[in-house]
C-alpha cells in the first residue's frame, strides 16, 4: 500500500479510549478555529465531537506515519512533516501551534496512550497488511477443515515434531529480528545449492519456534555451515551420527536468554532449542536434506534435531572459544562443530591438574576408537567443578590443551591393524613410531554446564580435513 500523505497544516492523532485525548478536545477546537487543523480518530469514529475529522478505520495513516502513542500532533509542510509533539505538554502544543496562550485551563503535562498501530492485539495484522508485499515466499492455501498442523507434517516440513505455521503475520514478525533485507542471500543451502534468502531463513526460524531476536543467531549459524570449510553437505551425506553443534558466545546470549549452565545441551531453553532447531529446518526445507535421501546415518543422535548452547564464558578460567578463534571479547558470535551426542567423563575423585587432565586424556584416546589417529577432532566442554580444578592451579587454555596432547602421544605399534585381535587400526606403515591422537587444533575446549557435578562432556567430530568438516567461527551481526 502506497503511504498515505498528510494534509499540509497540523495534523492530529487521536482516540477515544485516551483520557488525554478527551482532555485535550478543547484544544483542538481552539486550534481547528485559528488554522488549518486535520484530526484522524483511531477508535470511536464520532470523536472529536466538536472538530470536523476522518476516522483512521484501518489505522493506515497511523501506521504509516508511526504514530506510536496519542494524542500526536505534527505539523506538514508542502506534504512534508517538520515538526512532532506527543502526549499533552503545553509548552509543546503553544510551539508547535503558534497560539500562546493555549490550553491555560488545562494542566502543563499529561503523558498520552499507547496508539493503536503499536498494540500487541494488532501489530501482526497491520504488518501483513500494510508491509507484506516484502515477502516473496510461495503462499500455501489450506482447506478450512485442513488442520494446518497435520498438513506440514505430510507435506514433509517437520523434523518429526510439530512445526508453527509460518504465516505472513509471524513471518514479517520475524524479521523484525534484523536489519537485514528479505530478499538478501545469506549462503547456498545444501545439498541442492538453494539460495537461502533472509526471508526462507524467518519462514523456517518461525516453524522452530524462535522469537525474532534469535534471528541474527539463526543467520549466523547457517552462514556458518554453509559454505566448503564446514562441509554441511557431507556432514549430512555421512554415515556416521554427526550434526551442526553450535557453541555461541558473547553478551548477546545472555539477552536473548541462552542457557549455559545446568541442563545445557538438555530440553528446557527456548533459544537453545529452536536456533538450533532453525538451521536444521532451513537445511531440510530449503536445501533438501532429509533423513533417508541424501542424509544418510546410520543411527544420527538426538542432537540432529537441534545442538546448541551458550558458553559459560563468566566462570571460564580458560576464556571462551570464540576468543581463543580469533574473535574479539565482548563479541557475540557461534563456533559450528561437526560432532555425535555428547557423552560423559567421569572423575569425581582427582583433586590436582594432573590428575584430572590424566582422566580426560583416558577418556579422549577412546574417540571413535581407540584405534584411531588423527581422523577426528573433539569438543570438550568442561563443567565448573571441573575447570575450578585448572582455575586453582592456575592452568589457562594453552597449558590444558598442551598437557593434554602430550598425554595422546601414543605409541603406534598398540594401535595396529590386528593388535589385540582388532582388525581395526592404523596401517603397518606407522609401526615403530609415536603418533598423536588429535590434530595440532583438534581439541576444542569449552566451559558449560551446572555448578554440581564433576562431569564434564566429550562430543567427538567427524572426520576433519579438506575431505572432512572444519570448525567455522563466525561473529554474529545485527
Amino acid at each position: 500500500m502506497t503511504k498515505p500523505v498528510l494534509p499540509d497544516g497540523l495534523v492530529a492523532v487521536v482516540k477515544r479510549e485516551c483520557a488525554t485525548c478527551v482532555m485535550t478536545e478543547p484544544v483542538l477546537a481552539t486550534i481547528a478555529a485559528s488554522t488549518t487543523l486535520s484530526v484522524f480518530t483511531q477508535d470511536d469514529a464520532a470523536f472529536p465531537e466538536s472538530v470536523p475529522h476522518s476516522h483512521d478505520s484501518d489505522l493506515s495513516i497511523s501506521w504509516h506515519h508511526d504514530i506510536e502513542t496519542v494524542p500526536t500532533l505534527i505539523r506538514v509542510e508542502n506534504g512534508v512533516e517538520v515538526d512532532r509533539t506527543v502526549g499533552w505538554s503545553r509548552v509543546a502544543w503553544r510551539a508547535i501551534t503558534g497560539i500562546g496562550d493555549l490550553g491555560e485551563e488545562l494542566p502543563v503535562m499529561r503523558p498520552g496512550c499507547g496508539s493503536l498501530s503499536v498494540d500487541p492485539d494488532l501489530v501482526d495484522k497491520l504488518r501483513a497488511r500494510f508491509t507484506g508485499s516484502v515477502l516473496t515466499a510461495r503462499h500455501i492455501d489450506m482447506a478450512s477443515a485442513e488442520d494446518e498442523f497435520e498438513s506440514m507434517f505430510n507435506r514433509g516440513w517437520t523434523d518429526g515434531l510439530p512445526v508453527i505455521p509460518p504465516t505472513a503475520e509471524r513471518v514479517l514478525r520475524m524479521l523484525a529480528g534484523t536489519t537485514r533485507a528479505p530478499d538478501e542471500i545469506v549462503a547456498v543451502a545444501p545439498p541442492d545449492l538453494v539460495p537461502l534468502s533472509v526471508e526462507k531463513i524467518a519462514i523456517n526460524a518461525v516453524m522452530a519456534g524462535c522469537l525474532p531476536e534469535y534471528m541474527p543467531w539463526v543467520i549466523a549459524a547457517l552462514e556458518a555451515v554453509c559454505n566448503d570449510r564446514f562441509n554441511m553437505h557431507g556432514v549430512l551425506a555421512t554415515t556416521m551420527p554427526v550434526g551442526p553443534v553450535i557453541v555461541c558466545n558473547g553478551p548477546g546470549t545472555k539477552r536473548i536468554g541462552m542457557n549455559s549452565g545446568i541442563n545445557v545441551f538438555g530440553q528446557g531453553n527456548r533459544a537453545n532449542m529452536t536456533i538450533g532447531r532453525a538451521v536444521q529446518l532451513a537445511i531440510r526445507n530449503v536445501g533438501g536434506g532429509r533423513p533417508g535421501e541424501v542424509d544418510r546415518a546410520t543411527h544420527g543422535n538426538p542432537g540432529k534435531l537441534s545442538f546448541c548452547f551458550a558458553e559459560d564464558e563468566d566462570g571460564s578460567p580458560f576464556g571462551s572459544l570464540a576468543s581463543e578463534r580469533g574473535i574479539p571479547p565482548g563479541t557475540d558470535a557461534l563456533t559450528v562443530f561437526a560432532g555425535e551426542g555428547p557423552r560423559c567423563a567421569v572423575d569425581q575423585l582427582a583433586r590436582t591438574p594432573d590428575e584430572l587432565t590424566n582422566s580426560f586424556a583416558a577418556c579422549l584416546r577412546s574417540v571413535m576408537h581407540p584405534k584411531s589417529a588423527l581422523a577426528f577432532d573433539v569438543l570438550l566442554v568442561v563443567s565448573p567443578d571441573h575447570s575450578r580444578i585448572y582455575a586453582e592451579a592456575g592452568w589457562a587454555r594453552g597449558r590444558i590443551l598442551r598437557e593434554l596432547h602430550a598425554r595422546l602421544e601414543i605409541e603406534a605399534n598398540l594401535i595396529l591393524r590386528g593388535v589385540d585381535g582388532m582388525a581395526e587400526g592404523l596401517p603397518d606403515r606407522f609401526r615403530d613410531r609415536t603418533v598423536p591422537k588429535f590434530r595440532p587444533d583438534g581439541i576444542l575446549l569449552a566451559h558449560a554446564g551446572g555448578g554440581a557435578g564433576l562431569f564434564s562432556s566429550i562430543i567427538a567430530g567427524w572426520a576433519n580435513g579438506d575431505m572432512g568438516s572444519q570448525p567455522v567461527t563466525v561473529a554474529v551481526k545485527s
